[in-house]
């Protein structure tokens, strides 16, 4: 069975086909997983969903901060952007059942040795912690009484950094922040949200997430999409497949090897589909 990581769709079905089609991809067979974004800024978020949705066993996705972005405006606690491509999701039929759905997706999973996360993993982050930490905020999402609250609160960069003795919501938002928004932090975890850039356009005191000495999760490769201006990274311990799908750059396809096959991102297949433009960089990226 080949298991196959996804970089960011955002709405994009038309290239998510085409890139199952070019890898030949059986849902009899294999697997797939969206490393986040599924929705929003492409031009056909509905089918995305439907698909992914309809082929539940055999394909799944983390949540990213464009999902949980639909999640929130779709419960009313967040106005639309003006780039979102989410109204057709908003008037479906079966709106209830895809929200449903999609807000009871993971953040974070384990899969042949490769922690999958949508963005980032915080430094003082083992694997292990990072995945417990991911299934308290899934918990509080898949529970419709609490779902709602929670997502009146999600937003803010406050604070700025993990503490063990964070409660509540306070706790949950720096999960969110690190794994479906990070890009740089400071080697003691502070998080910075406002820059976009490469890794050569850390602000100073910061660096890439992955680039901080003795980050507790090292030993374990990360595959990530969220940051399209990263570009590929040749190195064994991170896998970055956000390319910029929906700016007009490439969707992403990585084959992970079987347990048997040592974990290196640097041996891992990855098959990159040109893309049409569906947006312009600079918006919402």
């Amino acid at each position: 069975m080949a298991l196959y990581l996804i970089g960011d769709v955002q709405g994009c079905d038309a290239m998510l086909q085409r890139l199952l089609d070019e890898v030949g991809f059986s849902p009899s067979r294999d697997r797939f997983i969206v490393l986040g974004d599924l929705v929003n800024r492409g031009p056909q978020s509905l089918a995305a969903l439907r698909r992914v949705m309809r082929l539940d066993g055999a394909a799944d996705t983390l949540l990213g901060n464009h999902d949980l972005h639909l999640l929130a405006v779709a419960a009313g606690v967040r106005p639309p952007h003006r780039g979102d491509t989410l109204d057709d999701i908003l008037a479906a039929p079966d709106r209830a059942a895809l929200l449903d759905w999609l807000a009871t997706r993971p953040l974070a999973l384990l899969e042949r040795g490769w922690l999958l996360v949508h963005a980032g993993v915080l430094p003082g982050w083992s694997v292990e912690q990072t995945l417990a930490l991911a299934d308290e905020v899934h918990a509080v999402l898949r529970d419709p009484t609490q779902r709602h609250a929670w997502l009146a609160q999600m937003y803010g960069n406050e604070p700025e950094r993990w503490s063990d003795d964070l409660q509540g919501p306070a706790r949950w938002r720096v999960i969110v922040n690190a794994l479906t928004r990070l890009r740089f932090c400071t080697p003691s975890g502070e998080m910075e949200f406002a820059t976009k850039d490469g890794r050569d356009g850390a602000p100073a005191g910061y660096l890439p997430w992955f680039d901080v000495p003795g980050r507790a999760s090292a030993g374990t490769p990360i595959a990530f999409g969220h940051w399209s201006t990263l570009g590929p990274l040749a190195r064994a311990d991170v896998l970055p497949l956000d390319s910029g799908c929906v700016w007009g750059g490439a969707l992403s396809a990585a084959c992970l090897p079987d347990e048997h096959t040592p974990l290196d991102a640097r041996a891992v297949e990855v098959i990159r589909l040109p893309c049409p433009q569906a947006q312009a960089p600079g918006r919402g990226m």
